[in-house]
Order: C-alpha cells, then structure tokens, then sequence
C-alpha cells in the first residue's frame, strides 16, 4: 500500500501523461500511384485562344438540326462562298405600258344573248397577213431568262438525239398535239366531223387524260377560229369559247411530258389566253363578251389533266403584262424597219 501511494504522487508529479499514435498506412490498388509520373494532357498546350473562334463556329452547329441551308452556311463560313454560273436575272418589267387600253368592252353585255349568240360555234379562218401574231410576240420578246433554258434544252436534246433525231422529235410532238386539237374540236362540236380512220384518236391518252374536264364544259361559242384586236392590231387561233362550270372563258389545250400543276408552271401561256380574251372582246365578229381564261395542260400517259382557271381579276394582271410585250416587239419592229432604211 505504501508503495502504491509511492506511485501514484510520482504520476501526480509529471507534466504531461499521452501516448503517441503510430502513423496511418494507406493502400492503393492503383498503378498510377507507385511512384509512376504523371502523363500531361497534349490538349492543354494547344493555344486555346487563337482557336477560340474555331471552336465557337463548331460549337453552335452541335445540337441543331442539319438542314440544306445550315450546311450551305457551314460551308460558306469554312471556304468560303461558292462561285459558280448563273443564268441571267429575270429582266424587270416596267409597272404600266404606255398605251393602256382596256380588256374588256364597254358596248358588249357579259350576259348571254340568245338572239345574238351564234346557234353553231363560230370557226372563222385565220388571214395570213402583215398583222402580227400572238404567238409571233410572245416568241420575238421572250426575256434572256426564257431564250437562255430554251437554248439549254435544245442543246441538251441535240446531243441526246442528235440533229436529226431533235427534228423528228419536235416534228412527232406537232403532230401529236395536232391530233389532240382535232380530236377535241370533234367532241365539242355538234356536227362530230371526226373521220372514221381518225377515231382511235378519241382512244388517246391525252383524250382520256381530259375526260374530267370535259364534263364541266358546255355552251361551245367557238372552236379553232380567228380573232382580231382591231383596235391593237394583232391576230390570233383561239382554241375554243365555251362556259367552264358556268363561267365563259377562252380555253387552250396544252400537252406536255412533264407535270405542270401551277399556272406559272405554263410559262406564257397566260398571256397568250388573254390576247385571245382581249381579241375577242374587240372583234366584231363575236357578239359576246369574255372575262374568264382556262389553260389545260393534258399528259400523254392519261394522267389527270391540271385545269389552271384564270378569274377577270388575274385576266386583268396579265392584260398589263401583255400590252408590255405588246409595246416592246412594236418598237423592237419600228426599229428593225428604221436600219433596213438606213
């Protein structure tokens, strides 16, 4: 007992009583922590900000949807914009031709008269004479836009079938569409003069590409007849003068290879409708008046025809149209006359 009480005054004695821990050891499965030297990331020497730009224009592409014109774009911004040739730009036409005459007659009723209007469908012959043509027109002032894909496409036909077989080409679409029109002017007309050798026409595709057409047409006024704007002093081959659903209108037949589903799918067409309505209404030969257009573009292979109807309202924005290429073949003419006198 005393040598315990010994003890303990000894203990009491001392400054500090602790026991120091043993250093902790840690274990790692991984290799890169033996010792072995770090490897550096050749990414973190590039010059990031002489790319910055680079990166940022591949950046705002990721995520967005691809498109024609976002990879136009893309390509625009990485080479640069693409040079290539063009056709020429579309001239532009100026608002109002010079000499403004109206489309329609004043002194003709757009309501039917039964004692004026013929009781046969009127087919009055076409005088060759000095008067020009619509179709001459149309040809002597088609824009350098028209005249360069026209050119493109002989070319290309040419060297498909060669000259001579480009001539029988175009000399088998005349002819069909020929057969077309005398086909037509049979089964519109009440005499039915279609000859027996010539009925298998009415089996054509082009025939029966028509037939739902036909069915909204009645009321022929007339068929493959001449008109004459007296006053304007041109000339024309109207294809017929019938009422479309109950609205009188000059009608064209067209044929084409190719599907033409929208009026400006026609190309002039339009204006060669409405120097026919223009014409009529001016012509004394013709009792009525005509205020509506229709173009009809038949296929070949019997599919649907596209009727492209055309109101007095769209009749009126290509009468404007017309009287430009009107103007601009008279003075084209005048000119031509003036050199051949010098």
């Amino acid at each position: 007992m005393e040598v315990f009480q010994t003890v303990c005054r000894q203990l009491q004695s001392s400054k500090r009583f602790f026991v120091e821990a043993a250093p902790r050891v840690v274990f790692s499965t991984s290799s890169y922590l033996c010792g072995r030297k770090k490897r550096v990331n050749p990414y973190e020497q590039v010059d990031q900000e002489k790319y910055s730009d680079l990166v940022r224009s591949v950046l705002s592409f990721r995520g967005h949807a691809r498109t024609p014109q976002s990879l136009f774009e893309e390509d625009a911004l990485l080479y640069g914009p693409v040079s290539k040739s063009k056709a020429p730009k579309q001239e532009e036409e100026a608002g109002v031709p010079q000499n403004w005459f109206p489309l329609f007659n004043p002194e003709k009723s757009i309501k039917p008269d039964p004692a004026r209007d013929p009781p046969v469908p009127l087919k009055i012959p076409l005088q060759r004479n000095a008067i020009p043509s619509v179709t001459r027109v149309l040809q002597q002032t088609m824009t350098s836009e028209q005249t360069f894909y026209l050119e493109k496409w002989r070319q290309r036909m040419i060297l498909e079938l060669g000259e001579d077989g480009f001539a029988e080409y175009t000399s088998n679409m005349f002819l069909q569409g020929k057969q077309f029109h005398e086909a037509l002017e049979s089964i519109l007309s009440p005499q039915g003069n279609l000859k027996e050798r010539d009925e298998s026409l009415l089996e054509s595709g082009y025939i029966q590409s028509v037939q739902h057409v036909l069915k909204d047409i009645s009321g022929v006024r007339a068929l493959e007849s001449a008109v004459k704007h007296e006053t304007l002093q041109y000339v024309g081959l109207l294809d017929c003068v019938a009422d479309y659903q109950g609205k009188l209108c000059v009608i064209d037949w067209k044929t084409s290879e190719k599907p033409k589903p929208f009026i400006r799918n026609t190309f002039d067409n339009p204006l060669q409708v409405v120097a026919y309505v223009g014409a009529v209404n001016h012509d004394a030969n013709y009792s009525f008046q005509v205020q509506c257009g229709l173009i009809v573009v038949a296929y070949k292979n019997g599919s649907p025809a596209h009727p492209h109807f055309m109101d007095a309202e769209l009749c009126s924005q290509y009468w404007a149209k017309w009287l430009l290429r009107l103007e601009e073949y008279t003075k084209k003419e005048k000119n031509q006359n003036i050199q051949k006198l010098d």
